[in-house]
């Protein structure tokens, strides 16, 4: 089951007085009844209804309208074998392009691998329990849901959902609390096989109408350029939040975003945009 985001509202009591007067005590209120516990307000993020043949939905862009909103994409990708490689010095974190988006006080979605929230624990739970983001699920291991992905390695049919559910875990072990039901396939390929697999995991699959060209850039400015020039109301870039295949991105982002908001851009979390879209369902 993908878990619900829960919000609950606490109340707060003043305690009976005893009452005093001319010097004498009167008597005691009687003892009240204690208060119900209050009730938790559970509340689905907005997804997208099935498709055809209860396939799941696949979400690309909002709607071109004056509402100039943009949602920043950004996928922690590291695959199930990267572990030697990672205990070697390798970074598939990027904790600088965190500070920045902070500091630039963007929300963001950050589509996370669950072999990254077990490689860097302590970054995944901060990141899931700032407001500021949201967590999305990018499978557990990165290898590909299609063929001839990348050169990625191959998930086998019978897995695919497997391989998801098992990110939700590690995200829960990691510390992230309210995952979201939003699932951006390694690589972004798919086909109606790998839809037809997830199909029953009450996902929305998020693809992106503007590639950011980040991964394994070496000018910063060539990839400001290039997501300032794509661009447009609804749009949703994708990036990368790994400083071994992206160095570039906390440098291009630190760029584009004072220039999309000079041009009235408003940023947004994935979330917002399906829900504004498309409501809630």
């Amino acid at each position: 089951m993908i878990p619900l985001v829960r919000r609950v509202t606490t109340v707060c009591a003043l305690g009976a007085a005893v009452l005093t007067s001319c010097g004498t005590a009167t008597a005691p209120e009687a003892p009240r009844a204690p208060r119900p516990a209050p009730t938790a307000t559970v509340t689905r993020p907005p997804t997208l209804a099935p498709g055809p043949a209860g396939l799941i939905p696949v979400f690309s862009n909002g709607p071109r309208t004056q509402d100039k909103v943009v949602a920043l994409t950004f996928d922690a990708d590291m695959t199930a074998g990267q572990g030697p490689r990672a205990a070697a010095g390798e970074h598939f974190d990027n904790p600088e392009l965190i500070v920045a988006l902070r500091e630039l006080r963007v929300p963001s979605t950050v589509f996370m691998t669950g072999r990254w929230a077990e490689q860097y624990p302590v970054q995944a739970r901060s990141i899931g329990r700032d407001p500021l983001f949201e967590v999305a699920n990018h499978s557990y291991s990165h290898y590909a849901f299609t063929g001839d992905c990348y050169g990625l390695p191959t998930v086998p049919e019978d897995r695919m959902r497997t391989d998801v559910e098992r990110a939700y875990t590690a995200f829960r072990k990691a510390g992230v609390p309210h995952a979201m039901p939003y699932f951006r396939f390694p690589g972004g390929c798919y086909d109606v096989r790998a839809l037809r697999a997830l199909t029953g995991t009450g996902v929305t699959a998020v693809q992106w109408d503007v590639v950011g060209g980040d991964a394994f850039a070496t000018d910063a400015d060539a990839v400001a350029r290039q997501v300032l020039d794509g661009v447009r109301p609804g749009s949703v870039v994708v990036l990368h939040c790994t400083r071994s295949a992206a160095p570039t991105t906390e440098r291009a982002v630190r760029a584009v975003v004072p220039e999309l908001r000079a041009r009235g851009f408003r940023f947004v979390k994935v979330s917002e945009l399906i829900g504004a879209t498309y409501g809630r369902r």
